[in-house]
């Protein structure tokens, strides 16, 4: 296993990272922990959830990712040789079941949720807590462009910080994180952090794959210059890098077959350059879901590629994405497809 800093902590994250946003929904708890063991067993130390999960949220649900992880603990121990990260919700994206439906990044939310999570995972602290997206009405979640509006009712920044402070300070968790943040964002966070001595974001979890490649612009090189490395979600874009539902193909257990909200990765034109992936990565005798794992965890901003399944087998083919090493040839026609299909699932 390959490891990587962590932003600019003494922490040294393994390359891939276990998600877990599929624990309670798509899987059982049994198979949470079999995926636990064996990631553990590659040398895996690095463990990513949320609140809100499992994914697709629902009341019924929520929280229960966090306490499988943690019955996990509780069973088998093992807590300090993990890295574990977490997330805070933020209103908005149809989450109406945390905190009233308003769990905005201020002080009474913000402690709420860390002590929630906690308790969950059965802990006493939690080593990267994340915002999950921003406190603010901007592009994020498929959004290329801005649209500005003046009367939203934001959390500022600094009250978020602060309170992230004092939970740092109280030894509740050890380092902050971004996610799903813009260039701006990313920066105002900065700014406090050098002016007000406050905790400095060490990562930023963004969508990175071969079909949406925005975080490039302006953030890869923020991430590289600043030591905010990302931790990469949806590297596969849903699976459909994976090849499985080429030809129309619709397996019953496919997260694109299940759930229709997941049109991010469902539109034609998304469809017709994850084909040129596939159809690539085939044409070299490579299994398309490493090529694609293995282009994201290769790139120079990425700390951690955060790769999820729902079976053991699609864990160990992901987990042996990071002995593939791609040719020239394969990154030269990489290239050319994304300059003739840029970005088709932001």
């Amino acid at each position: 296993m390959l490891y990587r800093p962590l932003g600019t902590t003494d922490i040294r994250v393994s390359a891939l990272a276990l998600g877990s946003m599929t624990w309670g929904e798509q899987n059982s708890e049994a198979e949470g922990f079999a995926q636990i063991d064996r990631a553990r067993a590659a040398g895996i130390n690095f463990i990513d959830t949320a609140e809100m999960y499992p994914v697709p949220p629902r009341a019924e649900t929520c929280g229960a990712t966090e306490t499988i992880i943690g019955n996990y603990f509780k069973r088998h121990g093992g807590r300090a040789q993990w890295i574990v990260a977490s997330k805070a919700a933020a209103p908005g994206n149809g989450i109406q079941h945390i905190r009233g439906g308003q769990p905005h990044h201020d002080r009474a939310n913000l402690i709420a949720a860390v002590e929630g999570s906690l308790r969950r995972l059965q802990t006493d602290y939690i080593d990267l807590y994340q915002l999950h997206w921003p406190d603010r009405a901007t592009n994020f979640f498929g959004q290329l462009g801005y649209r500005h509006d003046p009367d939203a009712h934001i959390t500022p920044i600094e009250d978020s910080l602060e309170v992230l402070d004092e939970l740092v300070r109280s030894g509740k968790i050890r380092h902050i994180g971004l996610s799903n943040e813009t260039p701006w964002g990313l920066h105002r966070f900065l700014q406090l952090a050098e002016t007000r001595g406050w905790p400095r974001p060490v990562s930023i979890q963004n969508p990175y794959n071969l079909l949406n490649r925005s975080f490039e612009v302006g953030l890869a090189e923020m991430a590289i210059r600043e030591q905010v490395g990302l931790l990469a979600y949806s590297p596969l874009a849903f699976g459909l890098l994976s090849g499985k539902y080429e030809d129309g193909a619709r397996p019953p257990q496919g997260r694109l077959t299940r759930f229709e909200r997941f049109q991010r990765y469902n539109a034609p034109l998304a469809r017709q350059a994850a084909s040129a992936y596939v159809a690539l990565a085939r044409e070299h005798g490579l299994d398309p879901a490493q090529l694609a794992l293995a282009y994201v965890t290769g790139r120079p901003f990425v700390t951690s590629n955060i790769i999820g399944a729902t079976t053991l087998e699609q864990l160990d083919s992901n987990i042996a994405s990071l002995d593939l090493v791609l040719s020239d040839a394969v990154l030269a026609s990489i290239e050319a497809i994304h300059t003739a299909q840029p970005n088709p699932a932001p």
